[in-house]
C-alpha cells in the first residue's frame, strides 16, 4: 500500500482521496472490539472525553463532551483521546500515515484529536455543513490533514459523510466553524455535494478545509468511524501554550 502521485493530485484538486482498505479483517475486528469495550467501561480511561448521543437528531441539543465514562452503553456519539489506548495509537502510527504526514506536515507530527464517532442504530445526530478549522479549535495553526477510517460500512442509508469536492480551495470560510446560510448558498449549493460511502476498514484522507456533513442513521446497525487530525508537531494551544500528543518524530508516543 502506498500514497502515489495520483493520490496527491486527487487530494490537491478535490480535498479528499480514498486510501483503500487500510485494515485487514483481523485489524478491523480488533478496533471494533476495542471501542465497544471502552464504551462498555470494560477498559477504563478516566481522562478520555465522552459524549452520549442525543435524544433526537438536533445537533444543538446534544449532551456535552466531558472527561469520564458516562455509563455502560453503546450509545456514545463521540469519544476523544484515543491516543491513550495502545491499540488505537498503533493504528494512528500506521506506516502509510507516516508517509502521508511526512509529505504534508514534516518529521514531527502531533494530533489535535483522535476521535471515535458513532451514529448508533436507529439514532445519530444530524451534523450540519462545517469545516474542521477556525478559532474555536484554539490552535495557533489550523490542522489540514485528517485520516478518517470506517469502522462499520458507511452508506447513504446509514448517514455517510457528504462533502463538497474542491471546497477546501476557498480557505477558511468562517471562523465560527459553521457557515451561514448565505455562505452555504455560495460554497455548497444544492447538488454540489457527493456521498462518501466506504467499506469497513477503508480510510479516506481529508483536507480539514473541506466542507462536509452527515445525516442520521435509521438502520438497525451502527455506523462507527475513527478520525485522526494530524498537525505540525510545533502547534500549540492558544489558551495554554501547551503542545499536543506527538505521534511521529523524536518524542512520539509509544504503544504500551
Amino acid at each position: 500500500m502506498e500514497y502515489s502521485d495520483e493520490h496527491h493530485t486527487h487530494f490537491e484538486e478535490h480535498g479528499y482521496v480514498r486510501l483503500g482498505k487500510v485494515l485487514d479483517d483481523a485489524g478491523l475486528a480488533e478496533l471494533q472490539q476495542r471501542i465497544d469495550a471502552i464504551m462498555l467501561g470494560e477498559i477504563p480511561y478516566p481522562e478520555m472525553e465522552f459524549q452520549l448521543d442525543g435524544e433526537d437528531a438536533d445537533y444543538a441539543e446534544m449532551p456535552v463532551v466531558s472527561a469520564g465514562h458516562k455509563g455502560t452503553t453503546l450509545q456514545y456519539r463521540k469519544i476523544m483521546g484515543l491516543e491513550q489506548d495502545p491499540v488505537y495509537l498503533a493504528y494512528m502510527q500506521h506506516p502509510l500515515f507516516r508517509h502521508i504526514t511526512r509529505r504534508y506536515i514534516g518529521e514531527d507530527v502531533s494530533i489535535f484529536r483522535a476521535m471515535f464517532m458513532n451514529k448508533p442504530a436507529e439514532k445519530g445526530t444530524i451534523l450540519p455543513w462545517h469545516q474542521d478549522v477556525g478559532v474555536g479549535w484554539g490552535v495557533d495553526y489550523n490542522p489540514t490533514t485528517t485520516v478518517w477510517t470506517a469502522i462499520d460500512p458507511a452508506m447513504v442509508a446509514n448517514g455517510c459523510m457528504q462533502v463538497v469536492p474542491g471546497s477546501h480551495k476557498h480557505g477558511v470560510i468562517t471562523e465560527g466553524h459553521f457557515p451561514s446560510e448565505e455562505q452555504l448558498a455560495e460554497y455548497a449549493p444544492p447538488g454540489a455535494e457527493i456521498d462518501l460511502e466506504a467499506e469497513a476498514g477503508e480510510a479516506i484522507l481529508l483536507n480539514n478545509l473541506l466542507l462536509h456533513r452527515s445525516g442520521i442513521n435509521p438502520t438497525g446497525q451502527s455506523r462507527r468511524a475513527f478520525s485522526i487530525a494530524y498537525m505540525d508537531g510545533a502547534s500549540r494551544s492558544v489558551s495554554t501554550g501547551e503542545g499536543y500528543p506527538m505521534i511521529f518524530g523524536a518524542e512520539a508516543l509509544v504503544p504500551a
